[in-house]
């Protein structure tokens, strides 16, 4: 084994002397940052360029990728050499890229699930765009054909039922037969519980108003009173942004959070979904309220409008059950 400028060798790699007394590694100074950031700003300027048919902008865009790729290449040999000639990369030092290889990892998840997020929102729209096309402008939906938008409709409300009935089974398990380990007794001690007789029972009455204010468009599209089914849907989308405001004023002031025990995750839960699915069935209601307007619904074609009105008062109906079992008895 040799010595050379303060380096021993063993074979083929080269190990620093243990000569510093701590596990972090004091990295020399690198032009590797700010030529990087500069490359990251000449690629972005030269692709907006670029798109936009600016002269030069080709160039630019080039020049940056080759200058971030560059920055890339040599910083990533320099890492390399301080961890595995240089023998820097201790345990502590080891550290730093496993958080960060994390990190990006999940940085990575995120992008991808925003994508497929936007892709799925975008394949929603321009697919009912299409079904709106060919039953309004294009007359493809027959009696016949209507049949299975209806039974279709059904069988998803349906499947919402289940899932929301998974909730208040949870919630009505936890309360009927307390654990030990939440002290055998519902709501849990120390759990600050919200009074079912302020907003609660304020947002009952309004949902079942706006169920009946939807029943009223209904019976005026049936009827041919167009201008009137207009002005019940849009008294049924403002019953609905008086309830969701109502909810969020209700969480805003709740004592408790989703964090707080089987009480928490389970109010929110439930509650939270259901105020979701009013959400849900408010943009319904909004669309349909667009279609009546341009005249776009008839006496014999609004299968639409229909399955939009049967979502709503499965909204209603269910409003009950939380205000029941959850607001009510889940607060005693």
């Amino acid at each position: 084994m040799g010595v050379k400028g303060g380096l021993h060798t063993t074979g083929a790699k080269w190990f620093m002397i243990e000569s510093q007394r701590h596990s972090y590694h004091l990295v020399d100074p690198s032009p590797w940052p700010i030529s990087g950031s500069l490359g990251a700003l000449a690629t972005t300027v030269g692709g907006v360029m670029y798109m936009h048919s600016f002269q030069g902008g080709a160039t630019l865009l080039s020049l940056g990728l080759i200058f971030l790729l560059y920055t890339m290449f040599v910083w990533w040999r320099d890492v390399l050499r301080e961890s595995t000639l240089e023998g820097h990369h201790t345990k502590a030092v080891q550290l730093g890229p496993r958080y960060g290889s994390i990190l990006f990892i999940v940085s990575e998840v995120m992008f991808l699930f925003a994508l497929g997020l936007i892709f799925l929102l975008y394949t929603m729209f321009v697919w009912w765009r299409d079904v709106l096309r060919e039953s309004t402008l294009e007359g493809h939906h027959t009696k016949a054909v209507q049949l299975g938008p209806r039974y279709g409709s059904i069988l998803f409300i349906v499947s919402e039922v289940m899932f929301l009935f998974a909730f208040f089974w949870a919630s009505s398990h936890s309360s009927l037969a307390p654990t030990v380990e939440i002290g055998g007794i519902w709501p849990p001690k120390g759990i600050g519980v919200l009074d079912p007789w302020e907003i609660p029972l304020l947002n009952t009455p309004i949902l079942p108003s706006s169920g009946a204010a939807v029943t009223w468009a209904h019976h005026a599209i049936l009827a041919g009173k167009e201008k009137r089914a207009v002005y019940a849907l849009v008294a049924t989308v403002s019953l609905a942004l008086v309830s969701t405001g109502f909810q969020g004023m209700e969480y805003y002031q709740a004592p408790s959070t989703i964090s707080d025990s089987i009480y928490g995750s389970t109010f929110f839960l439930a509650t939270g979904f259901h105020g979701f699915h009013v959400i849900i069935g408010t943009l319904f209601l909004i669309v349909c309220g667009i279609r009546q307007y341009l005249g776009q619904m008839t006496k014999k074609h609004h299968v639409g409008f229909e399955a939009a009105a049967w979502y709503w008062h499965f909204v209603d109906v269910v409003w009950l059950f939380p205000f029941v079992s959850i607001y009510w008895w889940g607060g005693i």
